[in-house]
């Protein structure tokens, strides 16, 4: 499988870096297989867009968690990941929270919504693809092959 990486520089050697904020799935390195929305990645600040192209072959013995599609044990395990909350798995694989999905999420965490209430709102996103990888041994699944810089005329200037 090829996993995509938006960066604005070529990542030959992936790190899983702790930063200030949690993402969906904690600290991690973040692939997609949908190349779109990679680019749209990229497209976030300025600078160069850049994106990564990694093949991915998963070995035996790794622990696996896969979100086919959200569902409310994807949403209580990006809740606590997004609250700082850590886990033990080498690779998490599932659907993206994006900034509109986060913003249901915090509301549902606040208890402004109903988990009914998310799942309304969250139901008309478009389909998102992402996977994380936590742990060396994770990291080892993937080879690089190559970089290339995205030209998008979408892109705000």
């Amino acid at each position: 499988m090829i996993l995509y990486h938006a960066s604005k520089e070529t990542v030959e050697f992936p790190e899983i870096r702790k930063t200030r904020y949690t993402k969906d799935f904690s600290w991690g390195f973040y692939c997609t297989a949908n190349l779109r929305q990679a680019i749209r990645w990229a497209n976030r600040g300025t600078g160069i867009l850049i994106i990564n192209y990694y093949a991915f072959e998963p070995v035996p013995g790794l622990s696996i968690l896969k979100f086919d599609h959200m569902t409310d044990e994807w949403l209580d395990f990006i809740a606590a990941c997004r609250n700082g909350q850590t886990h033990s798995y080498d690779i998490v694989e599932g659907p993206m929270a994006d900034d509109t999905i986060w913003n249901y999420v915090n509301d549902f965490l606040s208890g402004t919504i109903s988990r009914k209430q998310f799942w309304v709102l969250a139901e008309f996103r478009y389909p998102t693809h992402q996977i994380s990888f936590h742990t060396l041994s994770a990291l080892n699944c993937l080879t690089f092959d190559r970089s290339e810089t995205i030209y998008d005329q979408t892109r705000k200037k």
